[in-house]
């Protein structure tokens, strides 16, 4: 049976926050640049913090998740997949019709549990990470350098 994970909406990030969701994205001037502008979502597992999802308004109708990221003592125990269930039942309630997520072309497991969860891939982003990321990142002994973009129509 799956414990019960409760989602919040909060409007100031802790400490926390900021280190986990640089797991994900390991440029902080990207972060501090987009969470400004976002819609925070924070999970918890019987009253532990074990993940959080930025959204953010890009254009009309839709959304994009901009930042996911769980704990890591919580990973492969469903929480992103939970976690992207509940931006699409948020996303419809507002009124989005398409919800977008972009991820390294190097990040094998993000792109199965994406595609998993019904979103499709519509474009890359070529030397993304190259261009906006100030040292090389590298994921799964490959360099990353371009961005997978990924769409799911509500």
């Amino acid at each position: 049976m799956k414990k019960e994970l409760q989602f919040k909406e909060i409007n100031k990030l802790t400490e926390e926050h900021y280190q986990l969701l640089l797991d994900a994205d390991p440029s902080r001037k990207m972060l501090m640049n987009y969470t400004k502008r976002s819609i925070c979502i924070e999970a918890r597992q019987e009253e532990v913090f074990s993940g959080v999802m930025l959204l953010l308004p890009t254009r009309p109708e839709t959304i994009e998740i901009v930042n996911i990221a769980v704990v890591k003592q919580f990973r492969n125990h469903g929480i992103g997949q939970r976690l992207l269930k509940y931006a699409q039942n948020w996303a419809k309630q507002k009124g989005y019709r398409v919800i977008e997520i972009g991820t390294g072309s190097t990040s094998f497991g993000q792109l199965y549990l994406y595609q998993k969860n019904g979103f499709r891939i519509y474009g890359i982003d070529k030397n993304f990470f190259v261009e906006h990321y100030e040292r090389p990142i590298f994921e799964n002994k490959l360099r990353l350098r371009d961005m997978i973009r990924l769409r799911l129509y509500l």
